[in-house]
Protein backbone atom coordinates (compact mmCIF):
# COMPACT_ATOMS: atom_id res chain seq x y z
CA UNK A 1 0.00 0.00 0.00
CA UNK A 2 1.55 3.23 -1.20
CA UNK A 3 2.97 5.87 1.67
CA UNK A 4 0.89 8.79 0.17
CA UNK A 5 -2.39 6.65 0.14
CA UNK A 6 -2.32 5.62 3.92
CA UNK A 7 -0.47 8.72 5.50
CA UNK A 8 -3.07 11.28 5.07
CA UNK A 9 -5.75 8.86 5.97
CA UNK A 10 -3.99 7.95 9.24
CA UNK A 11 -3.32 11.89 10.08
CA UNK A 12 -6.81 12.87 9.82
CA UNK A 13 -7.98 9.90 11.89
CA UNK A 14 -4.65 11.20 14.28
CA UNK A 15 -6.14 14.87 14.65
CA UNK A 16 -9.24 13.50 16.61
CA UNK A 17 -9.70 14.05 20.00
CA UNK A 18 -9.01 11.29 22.47
CA UNK A 19 -12.48 10.85 23.60
CA UNK A 20 -13.48 9.89 19.95
CA UNK A 21 -10.18 7.46 19.39
CA UNK A 22 -10.86 5.81 22.95
CA UNK A 23 -14.42 5.03 21.36
CA UNK A 24 -12.99 4.05 18.50
CA UNK A 25 -10.53 1.53 20.48
CA UNK A 26 -13.39 0.35 22.01
CA UNK A 27 -15.39 -0.89 19.07
CA UNK A 28 -11.67 -2.00 17.35
CA UNK A 29 -11.52 -4.50 20.73
CA UNK A 30 -15.26 -5.83 19.89
CA UNK A 31 -14.41 -6.43 16.18
CA UNK A 32 -11.23 -8.22 17.28
CA UNK A 33 -12.61 -10.08 19.86
CA UNK A 34 -15.61 -11.15 19.25
CA UNK A 35 -16.15 -10.94 15.15
CA UNK A 36 -13.14 -11.55 13.99
CA UNK A 37 -11.23 -13.29 17.47
CA UNK A 38 -7.95 -12.46 16.10
CA UNK A 39 -5.38 -14.53 17.43
CA UNK A 40 -7.61 -15.64 20.12
CA UNK A 41 -6.47 -19.04 20.40
CA UNK A 42 -2.57 -17.76 20.21
CA UNK A 43 -3.23 -15.64 23.27
CA UNK A 44 -5.16 -17.89 24.84
CA UNK A 45 -2.27 -21.18 24.83
CA UNK A 46 -0.05 -18.21 25.81
CA UNK A 47 -1.44 -16.98 28.99
CA UNK A 48 -2.41 -20.75 29.82
CA UNK A 49 1.09 -21.67 29.69
CA UNK A 50 2.66 -18.68 31.30
CA UNK A 51 -0.06 -18.99 34.01
CA UNK A 52 -0.58 -22.65 34.83
CA UNK A 53 -2.11 -22.13 38.33
CA UNK A 54 -4.70 -19.28 37.45
CA UNK A 55 -8.08 -20.34 36.78
CA UNK A 56 -9.62 -19.82 33.39
CA UNK A 57 -11.85 -17.35 34.97
CA UNK A 58 -8.74 -14.87 35.89
CA UNK A 59 -7.24 -15.79 32.41
CA UNK A 60 -10.76 -14.67 30.55
CA UNK A 61 -10.22 -11.24 32.74
CA UNK A 62 -6.98 -10.57 31.41
CA UNK A 63 -7.67 -12.08 27.97
CA UNK A 64 -10.16 -9.06 27.57
CA UNK A 65 -7.98 -6.83 29.23
CA UNK A 66 -5.32 -7.16 26.77
CA UNK A 67 -7.70 -6.96 23.39
CA UNK A 68 -8.69 -3.26 25.24
CA UNK A 69 -5.08 -2.34 25.97
CA UNK A 70 -4.31 -3.89 21.70
CA UNK A 71 -6.68 -1.44 20.60
CA UNK A 72 -5.86 1.40 22.91
CA UNK A 73 -2.18 0.80 21.42
CA UNK A 74 -3.33 0.81 17.75
CA UNK A 75 -5.21 4.36 18.26
CA UNK A 76 -2.42 5.53 20.13
CA UNK A 77 0.05 4.82 17.42
CA UNK A 78 -2.07 6.45 15.21
CA UNK A 79 -2.57 9.80 17.46
CA UNK A 80 1.01 9.67 17.78
CA UNK A 81 1.55 11.17 13.58
CA UNK A 82 0.29 14.51 15.31
CA UNK A 83 0.26 14.59 19.24
CA UNK A 84 2.07 17.70 20.34
CA UNK A 85 5.17 17.44 22.61
CA UNK A 86 3.07 18.63 25.59
CA UNK A 87 0.44 16.39 25.26
CA UNK A 88 2.60 13.34 24.72
CA UNK A 89 4.82 14.43 28.17
CA UNK A 90 2.08 14.75 30.24
CA UNK A 91 0.77 10.88 29.20
CA UNK A 92 4.76 9.18 29.12
CA UNK A 93 5.91 10.13 32.65
CA UNK A 94 9.62 8.89 33.33
CA UNK A 95 10.49 8.12 36.91
CA UNK A 96 12.94 10.61 39.15
CA UNK A 97 15.37 7.56 39.25
CA UNK A 98 15.20 7.17 35.21
CA UNK A 99 15.79 11.30 34.63
CA UNK A 100 18.75 11.23 37.26
CA UNK A 101 19.91 8.15 35.77
CA UNK A 102 19.93 9.19 31.71
CA UNK A 103 21.00 12.62 32.57
CA UNK A 104 24.00 11.61 34.71
CA UNK A 105 25.44 9.42 31.81
CA UNK A 106 24.52 12.31 29.18
CA UNK A 107 26.57 14.67 31.37
CA UNK A 108 29.59 12.21 31.67
CA UNK A 109 29.19 11.58 27.63
CA UNK A 110 28.56 8.26 28.33
CA UNK A 111 26.46 5.86 25.24
CA UNK A 112 23.92 3.41 26.93
CA UNK A 113 22.35 0.24 25.74
CA UNK A 114 18.79 0.52 26.49
CA UNK A 115 16.31 -2.58 26.83
CA UNK A 116 12.58 -3.08 26.77
CA UNK A 117 9.75 -5.50 26.19
CA UNK A 118 6.68 -5.10 24.30
CA UNK A 119 5.06 -3.87 27.83
CA UNK A 120 2.45 -0.63 27.48
CA UNK A 121 2.65 1.12 24.87
CA UNK A 122 6.49 1.37 23.16
CA UNK A 123 5.72 3.20 20.29
CA UNK A 124 5.07 6.27 23.21
CA UNK A 125 7.48 5.54 25.28
CA UNK A 126 10.23 6.01 22.79
CA UNK A 127 8.71 8.86 21.37
CA UNK A 128 8.74 10.51 25.01
CA UNK A 129 12.24 9.84 25.63
CA UNK A 130 13.53 11.91 22.56
CA UNK A 131 11.59 14.89 24.19
CA UNK A 132 12.84 14.32 27.99
CA UNK A 133 16.59 13.41 27.57
CA UNK A 134 19.36 15.08 25.41
CA UNK A 135 21.18 12.07 24.19
CA UNK A 136 19.55 10.60 21.05
CA UNK A 137 17.65 7.72 20.59
CA UNK A 138 18.79 5.18 18.04
CA UNK A 139 16.18 2.58 18.01
CA UNK A 140 17.11 -0.79 16.27
CA UNK A 141 14.01 -2.19 14.35
CA UNK A 142 12.87 -4.64 11.70
CA UNK A 143 12.21 -3.54 7.84
CA UNK A 144 8.56 -3.96 7.08
CA UNK A 145 8.07 -5.73 4.47
CA UNK A 146 5.37 -3.26 3.10
CA UNK A 147 7.40 -0.27 1.84
CA UNK A 148 4.44 2.08 2.86
CA UNK A 149 4.08 0.72 6.56
CA UNK A 150 7.56 0.53 6.68
CA UNK A 151 8.10 4.40 5.78
CA UNK A 152 5.50 5.49 7.93
CA UNK A 153 6.46 4.04 10.97
CA UNK A 154 10.39 5.08 10.37
CA UNK A 155 8.73 8.64 9.79
CA UNK A 156 6.21 8.07 13.15
CA UNK A 157 9.25 6.73 15.43
CA UNK A 158 11.78 9.80 14.51
CA UNK A 159 9.51 12.66 14.69
CA UNK A 160 10.77 13.65 17.57
CA UNK A 161 14.72 12.89 16.64
CA UNK A 162 15.29 9.92 17.26
CA UNK A 163 17.09 7.74 14.96
CA UNK A 164 16.29 4.02 13.24
CA UNK A 165 18.85 1.27 12.61
CA UNK A 166 18.20 -0.99 10.38
CA UNK A 167 18.87 -4.24 12.53
CA UNK A 168 20.72 -5.74 9.68
CA UNK A 169 23.13 -2.69 9.00
CA UNK A 170 23.65 -2.56 12.65
CA UNK A 171 27.37 -3.72 12.41
CA UNK A 172 28.22 -1.43 9.89
CA UNK A 173 26.43 1.11 12.13
CA UNK A 174 28.81 0.76 15.20
CA UNK A 175 31.78 2.26 14.63
CA UNK A 176 29.38 5.42 13.96
CA UNK A 177 27.07 5.09 16.95
CA UNK A 178 29.96 4.53 19.52
CA UNK A 179 31.11 8.21 18.31
CA UNK A 180 27.87 9.69 19.45
CA UNK A 181 25.99 10.14 22.99
CA UNK A 182 23.26 8.13 22.16
CA UNK A 183 20.98 5.39 23.78
CA UNK A 184 21.12 2.08 21.77
CA UNK A 185 17.59 0.49 22.19
CA UNK A 186 16.66 -3.04 21.96
CA UNK A 187 13.00 -4.42 22.15
CA UNK A 188 14.22 -7.70 22.92
CA UNK A 189 11.45 -10.04 23.34
CA UNK A 190 10.99 -11.00 19.49
CA UNK A 191 12.11 -14.49 18.47
CA UNK A 192 15.64 -15.02 17.73
CA UNK A 193 16.84 -16.55 14.44
CA UNK A 194 19.02 -19.95 15.56
CA UNK A 195 22.00 -18.37 15.30
CA UNK A 196 20.92 -15.62 17.95
CA UNK A 197 18.83 -17.23 20.38
CA UNK A 198 20.48 -17.73 24.27
CA UNK A 199 18.09 -19.75 25.81
CA UNK A 200 16.31 -19.58 29.05
CA UNK A 201 12.94 -20.37 31.15
CA UNK A 202 10.93 -17.25 30.56
CA UNK A 203 6.88 -17.16 31.28
CA UNK A 204 7.15 -20.63 32.61
CA UNK A 205 8.02 -22.12 29.11
CA UNK A 206 11.68 -23.04 27.50
CA UNK A 207 12.26 -19.63 25.70
CA UNK A 208 14.77 -18.81 22.91
CA UNK A 209 16.20 -14.79 23.76
CA UNK A 210 17.49 -12.52 21.15
CA UNK A 211 21.06 -12.67 22.34
CA UNK A 212 22.37 -9.39 20.39
CA UNK A 213 21.75 -6.76 23.08
CA UNK A 214 24.34 -8.94 25.29
CA UNK A 215 26.83 -8.80 22.17
CA UNK A 216 26.31 -5.58 20.93
CA UNK A 217 26.41 -4.31 25.06
CA UNK A 218 29.49 -6.49 25.14
CA UNK A 219 31.49 -4.95 21.83
CA UNK A 220 30.44 -1.06 23.14
CA UNK A 221 31.01 -2.20 26.66
CA UNK A 222 28.05 0.65 27.63
CA UNK A 223 26.16 0.41 30.63
CA UNK A 224 22.92 -1.79 30.00
CA UNK A 225 19.74 -0.31 31.34
CA UNK A 226 15.91 -1.80 31.45
CA UNK A 227 13.34 -0.04 31.19
CA UNK A 228 10.30 -1.13 32.80
CA UNK A 229 6.49 0.70 31.82
CA UNK A 230 3.65 0.45 33.55
CA UNK A 231 -0.09 2.22 32.57
CA UNK A 232 -1.55 3.79 35.49
CA UNK A 233 -4.83 4.33 33.88
CA UNK A 234 -5.92 5.03 30.29
CA UNK A 235 -3.91 6.91 27.74
CA UNK A 236 -0.57 7.56 30.47
CA UNK A 237 2.23 5.29 31.19
CA UNK A 238 4.62 5.53 33.67
CA UNK A 239 8.31 4.34 32.80
CA UNK A 240 11.21 3.49 35.52
CA UNK A 241 14.49 1.44 34.78
CA UNK A 242 17.36 -0.37 36.59
CA UNK A 243 20.84 -0.61 35.40
CA UNK A 244 21.53 -3.91 34.61
CA UNK A 245 25.14 -3.63 34.50
CA UNK A 246 27.69 -0.72 34.25
CA UNK A 247 30.79 -2.54 32.16
CA UNK A 248 29.14 -5.22 30.72
CA UNK A 249 32.44 -7.46 29.62
CA UNK A 250 32.88 -7.64 33.35
CA UNK A 251 30.00 -9.61 33.79
CA UNK A 252 29.59 -13.64 32.94
CA UNK A 253 28.69 -14.09 29.55
CA UNK A 254 24.42 -14.83 29.00
CA UNK A 255 23.92 -13.42 32.82
CA UNK A 256 22.45 -10.02 31.25
CA UNK A 257 20.52 -11.49 28.91
CA UNK A 258 19.09 -13.93 31.66
CA UNK A 259 18.97 -10.02 34.16
CA UNK A 260 16.82 -8.37 31.35
CA UNK A 261 14.79 -11.65 30.39
CA UNK A 262 13.84 -12.35 34.53
CA UNK A 263 13.24 -8.47 34.86
CA UNK A 264 10.47 -8.25 31.87
CA UNK A 265 9.14 -11.03 33.40
CA UNK A 266 8.65 -9.82 36.78
CA UNK A 267 6.96 -6.45 35.43
CA UNK A 268 4.29 -8.85 33.01
CA UNK A 269 3.62 -10.80 36.16
CA UNK A 270 2.94 -7.57 37.94
CA UNK A 271 0.20 -6.34 34.90
CA UNK A 272 0.14 -9.20 32.54
CA UNK A 273 -2.50 -7.66 30.02
CA UNK A 274 0.16 -4.76 29.03
CA UNK A 275 2.71 -7.43 27.24
CA UNK A 276 2.14 -8.58 23.65
CA UNK A 277 0.09 -11.33 24.26
CA UNK A 278 -0.90 -12.02 20.28
CA UNK A 279 2.64 -12.28 19.18
CA UNK A 280 3.94 -16.32 18.27
CA UNK A 281 6.79 -16.07 20.86
CA UNK A 282 7.11 -19.48 21.51
CA UNK A 283 7.03 -20.59 17.94
CA UNK A 284 10.34 -22.04 18.08
CA UNK A 285 11.58 -24.90 19.74
CA UNK A 286 14.55 -25.98 21.49
CA UNK A 287 16.66 -28.45 19.57
CA UNK A 288 17.37 -32.15 21.21
CA UNK A 289 21.48 -31.06 20.93
CA UNK A 290 20.88 -27.53 22.78
CA UNK A 291 18.87 -28.72 25.35
CA UNK A 292 21.29 -31.63 26.05
CA UNK A 293 24.25 -29.08 26.13
CA UNK A 294 22.36 -26.55 28.12
CA UNK A 295 22.40 -29.72 30.25
CA UNK A 296 25.59 -30.39 30.49
CA UNK A 297 26.86 -26.94 31.17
Amino acid sequence: MSYYFIYPILYVISLLPFTVLYGLSSFIYFLLFYVFKYRRLVVWQNLKRAFPTKTDQDLRVIEKQFYKHLSDVFVETIKALSISKNELSKRVQFSPAFRKTFDEYNEKKQGVVVVMGHLGNWEWSCLAFSLAFKQELDGLYHPLSNKGFDRLMINLRGRFGANLVNMHTLPRQLPGIKAKVTALSFIADQTPSHNNAYWTTFLNQDTAVFSGTERIARKLNWPVVYVSVSKPKRGYYAIACQVMSEVPKNVPETKISEWHTQALEIDIQQTPYIWLWSHRRWKRKREITETVQSQMD
